[in-house]
This record gives structure tokens, C-alpha cells and sequence, in this order.
């Protein structure tokens, strides 16, 4: 059974949520990604103690996402390797980053890693995402490089989504510059996207739909595709 802290009342919702819902949207978006991505880079929740004499975050944590691994999308254009052959090539560190629509000799390749972080914004009271990319030798990835590896779908996307932009600032609880979507926006955004699904037949949502459908479009700015199955409403299967 949810509890309140996990349901958005949008009949009259202005696009926020709350820190509470947040935590409780964060802790459910893991446990049921963990459970129906196998396979895939894992997200969990990082703790963060409050410092004495410092201002503390109203959410103490954050979500967090290491080493998704991608394939260097004009290496593949390259070689004729069009959008739809690079579907579905997020992979862990450890697992290996080949698809039968990219055999193409490995020196051909290239393959960069990107972190994400998803953060409660307490100004805008909406999630926040932030990245880096890096190469294989930690070498950091620049803007350029970050704005090739979007597919031309995705950026098309993003171009069209007059609600975001990306920049660069400084990790809220890092303290060193990462890239993210500025917030200015989500809340329209989001408030319009749950009013125009008709698939919505009852005027409550639970808080972690709006954390999968907002990480939908956020997170292909850093590569991430969500799985089909995690927009599955039905409970997923258990192994003993």
C-alpha cells in the first residue's frame, strides 16, 4: 500500500513535489530499477551527513548512477552506423558494450563513461539531474563532447523541450563543477505531461512515475535510456 508521502494529487498539482515525496519517489525508483534492470549500472541512494555551521540541504542525499557506459556516437556514424543501431547500448563497467547492429573493429571504437546524480533542487522543488563524462584514462569529457555522444533523436528532444538547457555548476553537495539541466522549467513541463496522459484515468499518481517519466527525458542527455519495464505499473517478478 502507498502511503501519502508517495502519491501526487494533480487536479491541482503546479508541477513540484516535495522533499518527502522526493526521498520516497528516489528509494522506490532504485529498489524497482535494481529489480527489473539487471544487468544495467545499478542506482542507489548516497547518504550525505549535515556539516556543523553550514546551511544543510532539505533532502540529505542524492541518487546516484556510476559508470554508464556508451559508445562514442560519431565513431559509429563513421562507419555507417546509423540512430536505431545505437538503441539500447547503456552497459555497466564490466560488462561488455558490443550490439550486433555495431560489429565493427574495436580500434574503431571508442567508449565513454558518464555519473549521474539526481538531486532535490529545495528552490525550484524539483529534481535536478547532474553529470560528467569521462574517457576510458579519466580524462574528462568537454561540452562538445557530451553534446555528440545525445543521438540526433534525443537532442532533438532536448532542442525541443523549451523548458531546459544545460550548463555547467557546481554539485550542490560535491562542491566541484559538474554539467546539469538547469530546473527553471520541469515543474510546467512536468505538470503539462501528466495532464495530457490519457492514460491517466484518476487524478493521483504515485511520486515515482514522476521520477521515471522525468528521468525518461533528462537522462538522454547523458546517454541513459529507461527500460520499457520500468514504466510497467505491474509488480515485478521475485526470485527466491
Amino acid at each position: 500500500m502507498l502511503s501519502d508521502a508517495t502519491i501526487l494529487d494533480i487536479s491541482s498539482w503546479d508541477g513540484t513535489i516535495s522533499p518527502s515525496e522526493f526521498i520516497a519517489a528516489a528509494h522506490a525508483f532504485a529498489e524497482k530499477w535494481k529489480l527489473r534492470c539487471r544487468g544495467l549500472p545499478i542506482w542507489s541512494w548516497i547518504c550525505c551527513r549535515k556539516t556543523p555551521f553550514i546551511s544543510s540541504h532539505e533532502v540529505d542525499g542524492y541518487l546516484s548512477l556510476e559508470k554508464l557506459c556508451i559508445l562514442r556516437s560519431d565513431k559509429m556514424e563513421d562507419h555507417g552506423i546509423d540512430d536505431a543501431g545505437k538503441e539500447g547500448l547503456n552497459c555497466s563497467e564490466n560488462e561488455e558494450c558490443t550490439d550486433s547492429a555495431v560489429l565493427v573493429h574495436e580500434s574503431c571504437l571508442e567508449v565513454h563513461y558518464y555519473d549521474l546524480h539526481v538531486v532535490y533542487s529545495s528552490s525550484y522543488r524539483v529534481p535536478v539531474i547532474y553529470f560528467r563524462g569521462y574517457r576510458s584514462d579519466g580524462q574528462p569529457l568537454v561540452m562538445d563532447d557530451i553534446e555528440k555522444d545525445i543521438p540526433a533523436n534525443s537532442a532533438k528532444v532536448l532542442m525541443e523541450s523549451k523548458w531546459t538547457f544545460m550548463t555547467e555548476q557546481e554539485h550542490p553537495y560535491l562542491k566541484w563543477p559538474w554539467y546539469t539541466l538547469h530546473p527553471c522549467g520541469t515543474n510546467e513541463f512536468m505538470r503539462l505531461l501528466f495532464l495530457i496522459d490519457v492514460s491517466l484515468l484518476e487524478d493521483r499518481v504515485a511520486a515515482e512515475q514522476y521520477l521515471t517519466s522525468w528521468l525518461s527525458v533528462v537522462g538522454q542527455v547523458a546517454g541513459l535510456k529507461v527500460p520499457l519495464q520500468m514504466v510497467d505499473s505491474t509488480p515485478p517478478l521475485t526470485t527466491s
